[in-house]
């Protein structure tokens, strides 16, 4: 599910946006950052978005790493509960690819498996600089949709 980000009409309750490096600690660091925010924002526990944000920050590690450049988490939280979580990083020409159930062999390339399951949507767009953002959402229970 690669879809094409659509603006929000409405402005976020919560935002939180924080540059990290684009290491293990950093990958690490974002999954905890997103966390404590979420508790912070009164959100009950949000172990879905906990683990889009781990995938998220590790894929910009693992693969939009460039020697001396951060990668950058963002979340939004809407008036309707809708949380955003958006993570650029470096690498705008190396565009995620969910893993191909054929080369069930390769080590790597499930993580978007991952995300598609717990996001109700998630896409890529360009940043500027050469970078892109990868973002995923995660509506409240029992809304429908967009």
């Amino acid at each position: 599910m690669n879809q094409k980000s659509l603006p929000h009409v409405t402005t976020p309750t919560g935002l939180f946006t924080v540059q990290l490096s684009a290491t293990r600690r950093g990958a690490r660091l974002a999954r905890l950052l997103t966390e404590r925010q979420l508790d912070d924002w009164g959100m009950p526990s949000r172990e879905e978005a906990a683990q889009v944000v781990a995938e998220l920050a590790s894929n910009a590690v693992l693969h939009g790493r460039v020697a001396g450049r951060d990668f950058r988490l963002g979340l939004r939280l809407y008036p309707d509960r809708t949380l955003r979580i958006e993570v650029t990083d470096a690498r705008g020409d190396r565009v995620p690819r969910r893993h191909d159930p054929a080369a069930d062999d390769a080590e790597s390339g499930r993580g978007l498996l991952i995300v598609t399951a717990y996001a109700d949507r998630w896409g890529v767009d360009e940043a500027p600089a050469g970078c892109k953002v990868v973002w995923a959402e995660l509506w409240a229970p029992g809304r429908g949709g967009p």
